[in-house]
């Protein structure tokens, strides 16, 4: 943790000699040695952060080239993340817990895998949450590359449904109050 500028000069000055605690020269050394001191420690917990794609920044780029993702400034950092730890997690024998662990990166929350294997199909159900992830192309691309390919996939996602937001009891009033649209309503993000 790294500590703040007033901090690391009240040890600097703590570490002095007393005879020093009315010097203006010596307590502008200190200032001056303090800021640069919590600069240079800032920067090296700046990249600290790059080793882990949970904090990386700037470094998202070069998590990116060793997975072989073209980069997307486009997208948000925990955007792309997402992306990362997909590729991260698919890595290893392909089992539904693999799966599994792979969309529930992308799609923030539980997803239930149900392999059919008469109609060799695998149905992907998103329990953990609402509406269509945001990410939904990209996890269907990162899931096609790990799914054998004579494996046919289907998406099932959750809504909001017209008995749940009546059994709310709430008056139409009350819900156009909120402020949500349709599509927050429907998608469960009222």
């Amino acid at each position: 943790m790294t500590k703040t500028v007033a901090e690391t000069q009240q040890f600097m000055r703590d570490s002095l000699p007393r005879y020093y605690d009315e010097s203006r020269i010596a307590g502008n050394i200190i200032d001056r040695e303090a800021e640069e001191l919590a600069r240079i420690s800032a920067s090296a917990y700046d990249v600290l952060d790059q080793f882990y794609i949970g904090t990386a920044t700037w470094g998202l780029t070069r998590w990116e080239k060793i997975f072989g993702i073209t980069t997307d400034p486009v997208k948000t950092y925990e955007q792309r993340r997402e992306v990362l730890r997909g590729k991260l997690r698919g890595v290893g024998r392909v089992n539904a817990e693999l799966i599994e662990n792979v969309a529930a990166a992308y799609a923030n929350g539980e997803v239930d895998v149900t392999p059919n294997i008469a109609s060799y199909t695998l149905t992907i159900t998103f329990v953990g949450v609402f509406g269509v992830p945001a990410q939904i192309d990209i996890l269907k691309e990162t899931l096609r590359e790990i799914i054998p390919a004579h494996l046919a996939i289907d998406y099932v996602f959750r809504f909001f449904t017209y008995a749940e937001l009546t059994a709310l009891n709430l008056t139409y009033g009350e819900i156009a109050a909120t402020g949500k649209t349709y599509d927050d309503i429907y998608n469960r993000r009222f």
